[in-house]
């Protein structure tokens, strides 16, 4: 175990901005579902389908900033910025390229689209109603999150949370004049709720272009500079990132077919599961914006050469996801009840007692998320590894979940609660391999080309 002080105020300070930045990015759509959730159910259930397609983006999005993450950590390690412009470049275009097509299907059938998730009529009328709209945030979030992410692999935080903050208090201000027709405004429902959040998405990409234009000076982006990169940094990109693109694809379509599952399920299911995934996001976020900090760290560690510190790195690592899993298990557990009543009476009774069983069961996967995750997407990923992960869930989620929770809901006829439980246990189980995997080594690679010099002791912490 890392024994000096400054390692861990270091640590935390990153930790605890990358979990704000993710506490305000998932509490607009917390928002949404409870302001939603308070005018109507099958407005709430709606939009949380719809969200299972905005999951599938952020996923592709995190599988295209991933490369510049890791890549960028390491040159950063080693003293080397100048290939990481090149590199933001082509993540630009590979996501905005991916984006677009999802745009494109959405708007072209979103009825066609919302059938596959649910049977429930008037849900997909009111997700249709949301669809339209929304779609037209997908480039401008695409952007904007490649951008941030590609100022977090060299230490830039701050800017992540105060543009998520500006795009939480933008889109809950908007939703209540917008959703309930407040003050003089018409009353929209779930076309107010998006309305809200494509402006709120859009002063989001206008703050973060300002900062970069008028504050950041580290890495000096210009629009020349992305615009006319290096192609020969583009297979230095596609080695580390199609691997973590294939697997956040394939994690973002299962999350969609489980929640096809759910929703095959009635619509009390439906709501009672867009309550448990939100609560959840929202309590979880100690564990992501951890795994994040331990990538950047892990990775400018291996990029600096410094690899006789990375095993007392490693064990401290995984003695905080492990009490961070604890912590946030107990919260979801202890609030879930509190959180029910948030909602009124818009809620069934069937709706609410599923909420409540489903939220128990998250709060004891937790546990396990917070460590398997945290080690698989931050100190496995970071330390080089991007393959791993795309291995491990291809087998976990498409050899075992999909088909148990299929097969439970449709053929053998299980409780929602049994089944809910097959679609998540999968949390508990990939501690095994994680784990082994971990302790092998053999994700400790060096990603990035000769040359540069190293970063000092006080820029890696």
């Amino acid at each position: 175990m890392i024994r000096e002080k400054s390692f861990y105020r270091a640590f935390f300070a990153l930790a605890m901005s990358l979990t704000l930045q993710n506490l305000l990015t998932f509490g607009v759509n917390l928002m949404d579902t409870v302001m939603l959730g308070r005018y109507s159910q099958d407005a709430m259930s709606g939009v949380s389908l719809c969200n299972q397609v905005q999951f599938l983006l952020q996923m592709l999005v995190t599988g295209a900033g991933e490369g510049v993450v890791v890549l960028g950590a390491q040159y950063w390690g080693k003293g080397d910025l100048k290939p990481i412009p090149h590199i933001i470049g082509v993540a630009l275009r590979f996501g905005g390229g991916l984006a677009a097509a999802l745009f494109a299907l959405v708007l072209a059938a979103p009825e066609r689209v919302l059938r596959l998730l649910s049977n429930e009529e008037a849900v997909i009328a009111q997700g249709v109603q949301y669809f339209r709209i929304i779609c037209f945030t997908y480039i401008i979030f695409t952007v904007t999150n490649i951008l941030a992410a590609s100022l977090r692999s060299v230490g830039i935080v701050k800017i992540g949370y105060v543009t998520a903050f500006s795009t939480l208090c933008i889109n809950v201000s908007l939703n209540y004049l917008l959703i309930y027709g407040r003050w003089g405004f018409p009353e929209l429902g779930v076309r107010g709720a998006a309305i809200a959040t494509l402006i709120s998405r859009c002063v989001e990409l206008l703050i973060v272009v300002w900062f970069l234009k008028r504050r950041e000076k580290r890495l000096c982006l210009t629009m020349k500079k992305l615009l006319f990169t290096d192609k020969s940094y583009l297979r230095d990109y596609n080695r580390v990132s199609a691997p973590v693109l294939v697997n956040q694809t394939l994690w973002g379509v299962a999350q969609m077919v489980q929640t096809g599952i759910l929703g095959h399920l009635g619509g009390d299911v439906t709501a009672a599961n867009a309550i448990a995934v939100q609560v959840y996001q929202v309590l979880s976020v100690a564990a992501y914006g951890a795994a994040s900090a331990s990538g950047i760290v892990v990775g400018r560690t291996v990029g600096g050469g410094r690899r006789e510190e990375l095993r007392p790195l490693v064990s401290t690592l995984q003695a905080v996801f492990i009490l961070i899993g604890l912590v946030s298990g107990g919260a979801i557990l202890l609030l879930r009840r509190p959180i029910l009543a948030v909602f009124g009476a818009a809620l069934t009774a069937g709706a609410r007692e599923l909420a409540l069983r489903f939220m128990g069961i998250i709060a004891l996967t937790t546990v396990g998320t917070a460590y398997q995750m945290a080690c698989d997407n931050g100190i496995i990923r970071g330390g080089g590894d991007t393959a791993f992960s795309a291995r491990m869930n291809l087998i976990s989620m498409w050899g075992i979940v999909v088909p148990l929770s299929a097969a439970a809901a449709f053929w053998w006829a299980w409780p929602p609660a049994a089944v809910f439980f097959l679609l998540k246990w999968d949390q508990l189980y990939k501690i095994i391999p994680v784990a082994l995997r971990l302790h092998s080594w053999k994700w400790v690679r060096t990603v990035t080309r000769p040359g540069g010099a190293a970063g000092s002791e006080e820029e890696i912490l």
